[in-house]
């Protein structure tokens, strides 16, 4: 991290509601949780009290099994925005040049700033067609928040070959991928994969997650990653839901379900966004469309609901994003939603 970048660098807005009396569609986040993690987590509580193997060789070989890749490949993480952070930590410096989507996830602008590099924005479904030449690294989210499109996989394994020879680092967020059915890059040469248990499990304050890379990037990670990175309840409870594979497709083909019933309904009222992720973009269209998004938050919130103001996002000026929870839950915010004015 660059000392001098760090005090022209600002906070960036996140979903997520505190407000127990909402039903928090603005986190995209799993509503349901695997079964046996609260056990886990008390079992995990008794070994507490002593550091935590730094080797993490029983969450290595879960995240190696559920990506598919070789678990001496994995860098444990605090969440995936610790898998990030790592990886822009070995790839970039100052004086770089990092090629990003946008819209997409705000930290990535502020976490290339932090190295004291330069990112450099272009459209999320223009950027499989650029050169990768020049730049430190490239940035992919896939699929993308906030607009939910995942990249198809042969495009991208080519871009993935552009980007090796023009000795330039791509870094994959695949922070929703396990909510489709493409395979994951990791374990592939010039890639770092930065991978997050919050989404599919539902556990945002546990912050597990994990990095992964082969070769020289692999040894930056490991010699870069902080000792006992990973407290021992979120290890082993990690450990634990990664090996849920029923719940895991339960899930997915609940998400799929939910998510195309919703967008079927909410077309009557709004652009809905092609998806492959646990949310939903919507565009508030038609004159006064920025105070109609505002509006739209309000109307939602007075119904018991919290939504994602999508205009936080770099280029959206009239947009929310919606989670895809429960069916009950859906069925209400939909019914709220398509009584806005």
């Amino acid at each position: 991290m660059d000392p001098d970048a760090v005090a022209e660098v600002s906070r960036v807005p996140h979903g997520s509601s505190d407000d127990v009396n909402l039903v928090d569609f603005s986190a995209n986040t799993n509503p349901e949780r695997p079964p046996g993690a609260a056990c886990a987590y008390e079992s995990a509580f008794a070994a507490a009290g002593r550091y935590p193997p730094d080797d993490y060789t029983d969450f290595r070989v879960a995240a190696g099994e559920y990506v598919d890749c070789d678990p001496h490949h994995v860098t444990p993480t605090a969440g995936g925005m610790a898998a990030l952070r790592l990886a822009f930590g070995v790839t970039v410096g100052p004086g770089d040049d990092v090629l990003l989507p946008e819209p997409s996830f705000g930290e990535y602008d502020r976490e290339v700033r932090l190295q004291g590099a330069t990112p450099v924005a272009v459209a999320h479904d223009e950027l499989l067609a650029t050169d990768p030449a020049d730049y430190a690294a490239v940035v992919v989210c896939n699929p993308n928040n906030p607009t939910g499109e995942a990249s198809d996989p042969d495009e991208l394994r080519a871009y993935l070959a552009d980007c090796r020879a023009a000795d330039t680092v791509l870094v994959a967020d695949e922070a929703f991928l396990d909510f489709t059915d493409y395979p994951s890059l990791a374990g592939e040469p010039g890639v770092v994969v930065a991978r997050s248990l919050t989404k599919m499990f539902g556990l945002p304050g546990l912050r597990a997650g994990f990095a992964v890379a082969t070769g020289e990037l692999a040894d930056r990670l490991d010699a870069a990653r902080p000792p006992w990175g990973l407290s021992t309840p979120a290890a082993d409870v990690g450990a634990h839901c990664m090996r849920q594979s029923e719940f895991v497709a339960e899930t997915k083909a609940r998400v799929r379900r939910e998510r195309e019933r919703m967008r079927d309904r909410l077309s009557a009222g709004f652009e809905v966004f092609p998806s492959d992720a646990p949310f939903l973009l919507l565009g508030v269209t038609g004159e006064g469309a920025a105070g109609d998004a505002d509006a739209l938050l309000r109307h939602a919130r007075e119904r018991g609901f919290a939504l994602r103001d999508a205009r936080t996002f770099e280029t959206l000026d009239s947009h929310v994003r919606v989670a895809v929870r429960r069916p009950d839950e859906n069925d209400d915010l939909v019914e709220a939603l398509l009584s806005f004015p």
